[in-house]
C-alpha cells in the first residue's frame, strides 16, 4: 500500500467515525431539518423590509405611491418570522432530543420532551422590563434563550439531558411493573415517569447551583465561555477558511466534506445569520453589529456552483478542454450546477484522487472567500443578512442574502471570474496530460 492509498484509508475512518457518532449525527439531522426554519424566518424579515415596511432605511415597496397599502401586512409577516427564528433553538432542542433518543433506541417522542423541559428548567423565568420610569418583573422566557443565542446551552442540554434519561431509564430500580393487563403505551408511560423526573430536577439543580455558588446562571456560562469563544473563531477569516479546508481535503478523497464539518459548522454560522436577520428587524439598528461571516457567507462565496466553487472549472472545460471526456462531462453538468450541485464534477472529471484538479479544487473556495470577505469590509459589498436555500443559482443568492445589494453581486460575479483564472491553467495542463498518455 503506497502513501496515497494509506492517507485515504485513514481519512475514511477519521470520517466514518465522525458521521456514526451519535452526538454528532443528531446535531447534523437536526440542522438539516431546520433549515426551512430559517430560510421561512428569513424569507418573512426580507418580505418586511423590502414591501411591507414605511419606516426602515433603504428600499420598499410600500414607500412607493399608491402602494402603501402593504404597509398592512407586516404584523402578519413580522408574526411569521417570530414563530421561526425566535422560537429557532426551541425546535433544535426538541429535534435534537428525538434524534439522539432514537440513537440510543429509545422509540417515541419522550427524548424531545425530555431536552425541551430540561432546557426550560435551566432558563430564568423572569424578565425585567422597563414600563415608563418604573422597571418591574414579569413572568416568561427572554427571547434570547430561544433565539440563536440560547443555541449552545440548548443543545448542550439536550444532548447531556437525553443521556442521563437513557441511563435512569436502564435502571430497573427506578422502573414500575404493572400487571400483564395494562397496555404497554401505559406500562411504558409509567416507566418514564421516575426517569423523566429525576432528569428535570438534574438539570434544574446544576443551574440553581451555579447561580447560587458564582451567580451565573448555565445560560452564561455556556454562552460566554463556549459560544462566544467558538463564534469568534469561526467567524472569523482565518476560522471559516480553516473549515473550509478541512471540507475540501475530504472531498478530494472521495468524502462528502460538507457532511464531516456540518455539526461544527452549522450551529455557529447558521446562528450569525440568523443573528443578523434579527438585528436588521429592528429599527435603527447598528451595522457594526452584524457578523461578516455567516451560512449565507458560506455559500455565497466559498460554495459558487457547489464544493469547491466548481463554476469556474465547469466553465474553464467548457473554454479551453481539447479533452473530449471532459468537455462531455462539463456539459452534462451545466444545469445541476446552475443549482450548486456538483457531485458530476467532483465524480465524473473526477476532482476526487485527482492530484491535478485536486489543488485548484482547495485553493479556489480559500481564494473566493478571503475576496468576498475583503470586498465587504471594504465596503463595496454589503453584510449578508439573509438564509437561502442552498440550491438557489449564483448572482441571484448574493441578491437575496445582501437584501438587493448590487455591489455583492458584482462581488460574487468577480469571483466567478477569479474562480476560472484559478481553475483554467490545470484544465490546460490536463490537455498535455491526455496527450501524453495518447502518445505512450
Amino acid at each position: 500500500m503506497n502513501i496515497s492509498d494509506a492517507l485515504t484509508e485513514k481519512m475514511l475512518m477519521v470520517a466514518n467515525k465522525i458521521s456514526n457518532q451519535k452526538h454528532m449525527y443528531a446535531i447534523k439531522t437536526a440542522f438539516t431539518t431546520l433549515m426551512p426554519v430559517i430560510i421561512t424566518g428569513a424569507f418573512c424579515t426580507l418580505v418586511v423590509n423590502v414591501v411591507c415596511s414605511t419606516t426602515t432605511d433603504g428600499i420598499s415597496l410600500a414607500k412607493v405611491g399608491g402602494f402603501a397599502w402593504l404597509e398592512m401586512f407586516t404584523d402578519l409577516f413580522t408574526a411569521a418570522n417570530y414563530a421561526t427564528l425566535n422560537f429557532f433553538t426551541v425546535a433544535a432542542v426538541v429535534l435534537i432530543g428525538l434524534e439522539l433518543g432514537l440513537k440510543n433506541g429509545i422509540k417515541g417522542f419522550m427524548p424531545g420532551v425530555v431536552s425541551l423541559c430540561c432546557f426550560v428548567a435551566c432558563l430564568s423565568t423572569n424578565i425585567v422590563a422597563t414600563v415608563g420610569e418604573e422597571t418591574v418583573t414579569v413572568a416568561g422566557l427572554a427571547k434570547d434563550y430561544t433565539a440563536a443565542r440560547g443555541l449552545f446551552l440548548g443543545m448542550i442540554v439536550a444532548l447531556v439531558s437525553v443521556e442521563l434519561f437513557t441511563v435512569l431509564r436502564k435502571s430497573e430500580l427506578l422502573k414500575i411493573h404493572m400487571p400483564d393487563s395494562v397496555p404497554p403505551n401505559v406500562t411504558n408511560s409509567f416507566n418514564n415517569l421516575f426517569p423523566f423526573m429525576l432528569t428535570v430536577i438534574i438539570c434544574a439543580a446544576i443551574n440553581f447551583t451555579a447561580v447560587q455558588v458564582i451567580g451565573l446562571s448555565l445560560y452564561d456560562i455556556i454562552y460566554a465561555f463556549v459560544q462566544e469563544p467558538l463564534q469568534a473563531v469561526v467567524q472569523g477569516l482565518p476560522g471559516v477558511m480553516l473549515l473550509m479546508f478541512v471540507a475540501q481535503i475530504f472531498w478530494c478523497v472521495g468524502i462528502h466534506g460538507n457532511q464531516i464539518i456540518k455539526p461544527i459548522r452549522d450551529p455557529l454560522l447558521n446562528a450569525a445569520i440568523l443573528a443578523n436577520t434579527e438585528i436588521v428587524s429592528q429599527p435603527n439598528y447598528n451595522p457594526a453589529d452584524l457578523n461578516i461571516v455567516s451560512m449565507s457567507f458560506w455559500d455565497t462565496y466559498g460554495n459558487i456552483g457547489g464544493s469547491g466553487c466548481v463554476i469556474g472549472l465547469l466553465i474553464a472545460c467548457l473554454l479551453f478542454s481539447k479533452r473530449e471526456d471532459y468537455k462531455q462531462v462539463a456539459k452534462l453538468s451545466i444545469a445541476p450546477n446552475v443549482f450548486n450541485i456538483s457531485e458530476t464534477l467532483h465524480f465524473g472529471l473526477p476532482i476526487m484522487l485527482n492530484p491535478l484538479l485536486m489543488i485548484p479544487f482547495i485553493i479556489t473556495p480559500l481564494i473566493t472567500m478571503a475576496f468576498g470577505y475583503m470586498m465587504t469590509v471594504i465596503g463595496f459589498a454589503d453584510i449578508l443578512i439573509y438564509a437561502f436555500p442552498w440550491t438557489t443559482p449564483p448572482l441571484l443568492n448574493a441578491w437575496i442574502a445582501s437584501g438587493g445589494s448590487i455591489g455583492t453581486v458584482i462581488t460574487q460575479l468577480l469571483c466567478i471570474v477569479i474562480t476560472i483564472v484559478v481553475y483554467a491553467p490545470f484544465v490546460m495542463i490536463a490537455n498535455k496530460q491526455k496527450i501524453d498518455s495518447t502518445e505512450a
